[in-house]
């Protein structure tokens, strides 16, 4: 079984919220049908990236780190990176 890391950003409020999964289909249409509440009232969301990893202590550490003031700098920076290209 494989663990997903992803990023999803708000086209409401730009902000990002990331998560972890070991089902990213059923899980991006939970939060696109307003299944989680962290995300409910940020809607529409879109899915930014992902990422795969084979244990669930990868994906979790992957994940913590995403979510760290140094993770969502790395977030900000390959997106504006990626604007560029």
């Amino acid at each position: 079984m494989m663990y997903y890391v992803y990023i999803l950003q708000s086209e409401r409020d730009k902000e990002f919220y990331i998560g972890m999964t070991a089902d990213l289909k059923r899980r991006f249409a939970e939060h696109l049908r307003g299944n989680v509440e962290s995300t409910r009232n940020r809607l529409p969301m879109k899915l930014l990236c992902y990422e795969a990893y084979q244990t669930k202590e990868e994906a979790a550490r992957r994940e913590d780190f995403l979510k760290s003031s140094d993770g969502r700098k790395d977030i900000k920076k390959r997106i504006i990176e990626s604007m560029i290209k």
